[in-house]
C-alpha cells in the first residue's frame, strides 16, 4: 500500500493574453500561461510528461502529448517548487485548458497529478 501524502504536487496556472501576437480578423488568439508546480509530498518527484486538453470557444478540442515541459524534466524536492511560461493559440476569444502531469517519485512509483481547468480569455471577451 502506497502512502497518498507522499505523491503531492500542488498545480496553479496564471493565463494571459498576448495582444501583440493575435489577429482577431485570423481568428487567431494567442495566450500564454505561466504554471506554477510545487511539490508538497514528502517525496521527491520528476515530471516525465504532460497531457493537455485544450477546447476554444466552440467546443473544438485539441490534445497536446509530450515529454517533460518547456523542454525540461524537472526534479521536484519535497517544498520545492518549478515556475514555467508557454503559450497557446485558439481560433476564439475564449477557450479552457486542463490536463495532466505524469511524475515519478524518487521510489519508482509513476503517478499522475491532474492540472486544474483554467480559463483563456481575450480582456473583454467574457461578460
Amino acid at each position: 500500500m502506497t502512502d497518498p501524502d507522499k505523491y503531492q504536487i500542488e498545480i496553479s496556472a496564471q493565463p494571459q493574453f498576448i495582444p501583440e501576437q493575435s489577429d482577431s480578423q485570423e481568428n487567431r488568439y494567442v495566450f500564454a500561461y505561466t504554471i506554477t508546480i510545487r511539490n508538497t509530498g514528502s517525496i521527491a518527484a520528476q515530471l516525465v510528461s504532460r497531457h493537455w486538453i485544450i477546447t476554444d470557444g466552440n467546443n473544438q478540442v485539441q490534445e497536446v502529448r509530450g515529454l517533460g515541459v518547456v523542454g525540461k524534466q524537472p526534479l521536484l524536492q519535497p517544498g520545492e517548487r518549478f515556475e514555467y511560461t508557454s503559450g497557446s493559440s485558439l481560433n476564439t476569444p475564449v477557450g479552457t485548458m486542463k490536463g495532466s502531469y505524469q511524475l515519478i517519485g524518487e521510489d519508482g512509483t509513476h503517478f499522475s497529478v491532474d492540472i486544474p481547468e483554467f480559463v483563456l480569455a481575450m480582456p473583454r471577451a467574457l461578460h
